[in-house]
């Protein structure tokens, strides 16, 4: 039984320290120099059709004036 309770103490002590250092390689992997341009691409998705709609490929133009009357 005590070999049990060692092997149980181990691992607890050991599945700590690697959420610990899976958990520091994340942060790392996403601060990392060569991110920026990723995370900024990322980031502007919602922004990316602002200046004109997007193509209305299921919806024809007399459905959208139908629609409006």
């Amino acid at each position: 039984m005590q070999d049990y309770t060692f092997l149980r103490e181990l691992s607890g002590s050991l599945g700590t320290i690697f959420l610990v250092v899976s958990f520091l390689g994340f942060v790392l992997f996403a601060f990392r120099p060569g991110s920026r341009r990723i995370h900024e691409d990322t980031a502007e998705i919602p922004f990316r059709h602002d200046d004109k709609p997007a193509p209305a490929s299921d919806v024809s133009v007399a459905q959208i004036e139908e629609a409006r009357k």
